[in-house]
């Protein structure tokens, strides 16, 4: 993201500016696009700004968070490596008897060793939206505590509050308005300042990647801007495309297109027989031979944790991160994979409790490629696809974010505008341009409506400032 001031550009472009705009017939496209470009980047990036900067120190804070969290809670996530591993099931019992209230929805055996079970529970006393985990020591048994638990990432309370601030600010729905805002402005503000600064520096590949030295001026302060912004770009633009894809507006567009073109994420059918559709989630059950049978009461028969996790052993999830859900509502276990991590293992299987019996698979291997690229997107966002080397780069993104902002701010602040140029450049554009532009803005703005609005509530502040203007010179 870049903030340049088209009313004051350098010397060059100032003499540019000064001149009266050449005709359609003889100004070539970019000639009759850089002023427009320049002011609706200006504008733009001047207005959102104090939300990507919101969203870039919230989000530097969460990239950071996966390795705070390990230290805070180091005494619930992690025991002394002992000889043997108890049973899950016993484990599971002691966690029970260590909260009666609560109801086992779910077991998360440690992934290495040292690591603690992780027992998921339903209480009335968590949080909502949480769960209530149990940390139990795989090889004594002891529980070494219990936490509120949030998402399938099993966010302990230090991330889960970061969390909350980056997405909507802790202020519920009405906050994830400001993190859309941001995705959706970003990646407009991105290739709007690649297009100036490359257009700027074409002559000199250099100065492209490389900022300039010497004594601090707006000069330097814009090489920097756009140089880092360089580097940064591809970054930005993911960390946009991926932002949007949960959004609040843009989202639900987003899925909808999704679902078009075939790319909705499969789902396990974990229904047992006589019982209900068990471990559903946004779509129909996945696989043919498992139709939704009628309601009627669970089985009684339960082989427990431990021979659920061998069928799915010998069905294929091989990974050592796995989470186990237990039976509910007529449903079976299902046993998936949650290794994140690039190569991503991601492979589900549904058991029936009764017997051990295999009710569905759902390798991550049979996921369309949209669902694919969208669970990958997702993951790179919040940092787990690649590790640490994820979360590193994700602050270092955020940074750079910051930085680029206080860059444009101060760029701004040093050569404040006082008659702006650019002002009123879009009814210049010849006719040629300007409808493909409308259409493309209209398009854009249908898709991703915080854009759309907002770019609205622009065009209507740049109307009212040109009338004012013309008043007060016809005064």
């Amino acid at each position: 993201m870049t903030i340049d001031d088209p009313a004051r550009p350098d010397a060059a472009d100032a003499a540019t500016a000064e001149k009266p705009a050449a005709p359609p017939s003889r100004a070539g496209a970019w000639t009759a696009l850089r002023p427009l470009l320049f002011r609706l980047h200006f504008t733009a990036g001047l207005l959102t700004a104090p939300f990507l900067l919101v969203a870039a120190l919230s989000g530097l804070l969460y990239a950071l968070s996966f390795q705070a969290e390990k230290a805070v809670y180091a005494h619930e996530l992690s025991v002394p490596v002992g000889d043997a591993v108890l049973p899950l099931d016993r484990q599971t019992d002691l966690a029970r008897a260590a909260n009666p209230d609560g109801t086992v929805t779910a077991v998360w055996p440690g992934a290495e060793p040292g690591a603690t079970t992780r027992v998921l529970m339903a209480d009335p006393d968590a949080p909502e939206g949480t769960s209530l985990a149990v940390f139990v020591d795989p090889y004594t048994g002891e529980v070494r505590g219990q936490l509120p638990s949030y998402g399938s990432g099993g966010a302990l309370p230090l991330r889960t509050w970061i969390d909350g601030l980056h997405r909507d600010l802790h202020l519920g729905e009405p906050g994830r308005i400001y993190s859309e805002l941001a995705a959706s402005w970003l990646f407009v503000l991105v290739l709007g300042g690649l297009a100036l600064w490359i257009a700027r520096r074409r002559a000199k590949r250099r100065a492209l990647l490389v900022p300039e030295r010497g004594p601090a001026s707006r000069r330097r302060t814009l090489s920097w801007h756009g140089s880092v912004g360089l580097w940064a770009a591809l970054g930005l633009l993911l960390i946009s495309a991926t932002g949007l894809t949960w959004s609040r507006y843009a989202g639900e567009n987003i899925g909808a297109l999704q679902d078009r073109l075939g790319g909705a994420t499969p789902t396990l059918s974990a229904g047992v027989a006589g019982g209900t559709a068990g471990a559903g989630g946004e779509h129909a059950g996945h696989g043919p031979g498992h139709p939704p049978a009628d309601p009627a009461p669970a089985p009684t028969a339960d082989i427990g944790v431990d021979r659920a996790v061998a069928a799915a052993r010998a069905a294929g999830v091989d990974s050592a991160s796995i989470a186990v859900t237990l039976p509910a509502d007529g449903s079976g276990y299902v046993v998936k994979e949650t290794d994140k991590q690039f190569p991503v293992e991601l492979d589900q299987v549904a058991v029936d409790p009764a017997d051990g019996t295999v009710l569905d698979r759902l390798p991550f291997a049979e996921y369309p490629l949209l669902a694919k690229l969208t669970r990958i997107g997702i993951d790179a966002h919040t940092g787990v696809f690649l590790g640490l080397f994820n979360q590193l780069a994700l602050a270092a993104l955020a940074l750079a974010l910051i930085l680029m902002t206080v860059w444009g701010y101060r760029m701004w602040w040093l050569r404040r505008p006082r008659r702006p140029v650019g002002r009123g450049a879009w009814r210049r554009l010849p006719v040629t341009l300007l409808l493909p532009l409308a259409a493309t803005a209209a398009l854009l703005g249908w898709f991703v409506p915080l854009l759309g609005l907002s770019l609205l509530v622009l065009l209507g502040a740049e109307l009212v400032l040109a009338l004012a203007g013309r008043r007060a010179r016809t005064r």
